[in-house]
């Protein structure tokens, strides 16, 4: 009786390891699907980060020309040359001033996205890891169920049987012991 509920005991404990390295595995699984939507999230914001940077690269190009526009009507209406020398290097910095606020928005837009962008491979990596977490955790349960399974039915028989285990060893050169033979089991039945 003894000997049936040792072997139900390792077997449950086998079924256990295999269940916790199946819900350790259930459990990266679902972080890899959260890493991967994240990942999908961030390539999406980017794009939003795009096209947000266009319209306001636009907008702002359209107000420089309305403003350029009201200084040479400002201009002409106060009696100033528009191509006379002073009037024209006004005009000149006026555009390169507004040229240059179209560029920043360009360029603080692209840094946005990448930095998105650069998110989203990292969570793609992250998934990966997940990914490959979850089989390692997967493999460890079957691994400590085969260990638990071993070493309770060898404890059971080891128990019953009268046998004797022997271990034969030698000693190196260095001073070691190895072992030159693997444990034998002797029974009688």
């Amino acid at each position: 009786m003894a000997q049936i509920l040792m072997i139900v005991g390792v077997g449950m404990a086998a079924a256990g390891s295999i269940q916790a390295g199946r819900a350790a595995a259930a459990q990266a699984e679902a972080q890899e699907a959260m890493a991967k939507y994240n990942a999908q999230l961030e390539e999406r914001r980017a794009k939003e980060i795009e096209a947000r940077t266009s319209f306001e690269q636009a907008r702002q190009a359209e107000a420089g020309a309305r403003i350029m526009s009201t200084m040479r009507a400002e201009m002409g209406a106060a009696g100033v040359i528009p191509s006379a020398q002073t009037p024209l290097m006004v005009q000149a910095k006026q555009a390169s001033e507004l040229e240059l606020e179209n560029l920043m928005i360009g360029y603080e837009g692209q840094v946005r996205a990448g930095g998105a962008r650069s998110q989203a491979e990292l969570d793609k990596i992250q998934a990966k890891i997940y990914k490959r977490r979850g089989k390692a955790a997967e493999r460890a349960g079957y691994m400590r169920a085969g260990t638990t399974l071993l070493t309770g039915f060898a404890k059971v028989g080891g128990g019953t049987t009268g046998g004797t285990k022997t271990l034969s060893t030698a000693t190196t050169r260095t001073g070691w012991q190895k072992t030159t033979s693997p444990w034998t089991a002797t029974r009688s039945f």
